[in-house]
């Protein structure tokens, strides 16, 4: 089953990824990314004519057709991850530490200065009965599928709705300047915040239950990207799980989810370009369910306000359009919906082998049927586990993007026909 939210109490250990990924396989000339086309728009909320103009970064590579994070490739070996962790109990187990920094390619420690990132800094305390408190930068008590550690993923990429939507990237405009790419002022969030938070895990007869409020500054990896508007970012979770059997994240049983997370956000928006604050809100139910070789999992999560919008016309951040007047910049729409959902299943094989597919969607910007785009994911892999310390993933991602609210002819529907599906290896090495 998925991570508790409790840390291991001792230890130390370290862990490194090697990927290979290519997304050229239908189309020659492009390759991946987790980002969509649309239009420039005031304030984030009247998309520009561009709809029906021309393509105005035609023949350019698509950020969606390249390899994250460094987005100037097609198809690449990469040294993803490479994570340190040390984790320590005091007075006789009463305060528990964790301490990660993360090297290699992807979007934690290639957006920001130094290359090397702690995305771990917290500490526990174990004093008060049902009431454990944590403080420091740590994952938030969100989305399931965002608590999973990296190396315990079932998939190489998440879902579209937790890549674009739950897993925040720091900007400080809506994206409305010509000639300005409005690059990210930071590393993503990974899922994190830094904060306090107050948690347990008790038991009633056969289930299990665990409990989190936090309060947190919004800001993410506050360490490099600052304290946030000084107001807190408020998170509520809940989980209860039934135990068929076994310990640990890969027990058998079946477990319930839903949180809450509500903050608000500065930002430069609207024409003139004014700070303004906004507010953002995530919430999301799932569940998981794990018997025997089977397993199963899904959840849904819906998002209002400080919606990520992808680039302008799918190109690349900092790519200039062929007439010379535009630069391509990330882009937000700072008082817009999204709602998103995934559904995976997998059976494994004589207990090392696993056969997986995953569906997920993600229908982003859907207060307008001008700014609505649609996401549809097909995930197919297979994971073969060495031992405990060395396993291998494989995925093949068809992908199938639209804007729904607009016809066929029009420009953004015109870029997402030619997304690419995409491949990719993986292997993990723990030590």
């Amino acid at each position: 089953m998925p991570i508790d939210i409790r840390p291991p109490t001792s230890g130390r250990q370290a862990c490194a990824l090697l990927s290979l990924r290519r997304t050229d396989w239908r189309r020659a000339g492009y390759c991946d990314a987790s980002r969509a086309a649309m239009p420039r728009s005031a304030g984030g909320t009247q998309p520009s004519s561009s709809v029906r103009g021309p393509r105005r970064w035609k023949d350019q590579p698509m950020v969606l057709n390249q390899i994250p994070p460094n987005l100037d490739e097609t198809s690449t070996l990469q040294f993803s991850h490479l994570r340190l962790g040390l984790r320590g109990r005091l007075l006789d187990g009463k305060i528990n530490y964790w301490l990660s920094p993360l090297a290699g390619d992807n979007p934690i420690s290639q957006n920001g200065t130094p290359n090397v990132t702690f995305t771990d800094v917290s500490a526990t305390v174990n004093l008060i009965p049902h009431a454990r408190i944590r403080i420091g930068q740590f994952k938030y008590p969100g989305s399931e599928e965002g608590l999973q550690p990296a190396v315990l993923r079932d998939y190489i990429y998440p879902s579209a709705v937790n890549a674009q939507i739950v897993n925040e990237r720091p900007l400080d405009s809506d994206g409305l300047p010509p000639r300005d790419a409005n690059e990210l002022t930071g590393p993503v969030s990974g899922w994190r915040d830094t904060g306090f938070q107050v948690f347990d895990a008790f038991k009633t007869g056969d289930w299990g239950h665990t409990y989190a409020v936090m309060a947190g500054t919004g800001s993410g990896l506050a360490i490099y990207n600052g304290t946030g508007s000084g107001t807190p970012d408020w998170t509520l979770y809940w989980s209860s799980e039934f135990a068929f059997g076994g310990k640990g994240p890969f027990r058998d049983g079946l477990k319930m989810t839903g949180w809450y997370q509500t903050g608000e956000r500065e930002l430069r928006a609207g024409t003139q370009q004014l700070k303004q604050t906004f507010d953002r809100t995530r919430y999301g139910v799932g569940a998981t369910f794990r018997r025997g070789p089977w397993r199963a999992a899904g959840e849904w999560i819906k998002a209002d306000g400080m919606i990520f919008n992808g680039t302008d016309g799918v190109a690349v951040p900092g790519s200039v359009s062929n007439n010379g007047a535009l630069v391509a910049s990330y882009n937000l729409l700072p008082e817009n919906k999204a709602d998103g959902w995934y559904l995976d299943g997998g059976y494994t094989l004589f207990g090392d082998w696993e056969l997986r597919a995953r569906y997920d969607q993600l229908n982003r910007g859907t207060d307008s049927s001008l700014t609505e785009r649609r996401f549809e994911t097909l995930t197919l892999g297979t994971t073969y586990r060495f031992n405990k310390h060395l396993r291998v993933l494989a995925d093949y991602q068809v992908r199938d993007f639209s804007a729904p609210g607009l016809a066929g002819s029009t420009v953004p529907n015109q870029i997402l026909d030619d997304v690419d599906d995409l491949f990719a290896l993986r292997v993990w090495a723990k030590f």
